[in-house]
């Protein structure tokens, strides 16, 4: 069974920088994309960035782009969340997930991933 467990989220001041990690289990890692998703209070989980099979090809929401950083590490079999710039409205729980089927492209929408960790809270005070 896949498990994916999140780690590094906390309550930070705006400007600040996280890292946050997915340490995956129980399944193949290396050739599957993966992906963060948040959550904020009120509102739908949206998708915040991926990350291709090889690593090759990463997407971005436009609202952290150029302030985030999606990496991968096989041999580890883990996923970062490099945030940088943080405010207010990154204030939310962040979800890392994998997805549904192998190899293939670096997919945005929820419905292509098929495995979710619990999530790790990021809360940024302003």
């Amino acid at each position: 069974q896949v498990q994916l467990v999140e780690s590094g989220g906390g309550l930070v001041q705006a400007g600040a920088s996280l890292r946050l990690v997915c340490a995956a289990s129980g399944g193949s890692f290396s050739t599957y994309g993966m992906g963060w998703f948040r959550q904020a209070p009120g509102k739908e989980r949206e998708f915040v960035a991926v990350i291709n099979w090889t690593g090759g090809t990463t997407r971005y929401a436009d609202s952290v782009k150029g302030r985030f950083t999606i990496s991968r590490d096989n041999a580890k079999n883990t996923v970062n969340l490099q945030m940088n710039s943080l405010n207010a409205e990154d204030t939310a729980l962040y979800y890392c997930a994998r997805k549904r089927a192998p190899f293939g492209v670096a997919a945005t929408t929820e419905s292509d991933y098929g495995y979710w960790g619990q999530g790790t809270q990021v809360t940024v005070s302003s």
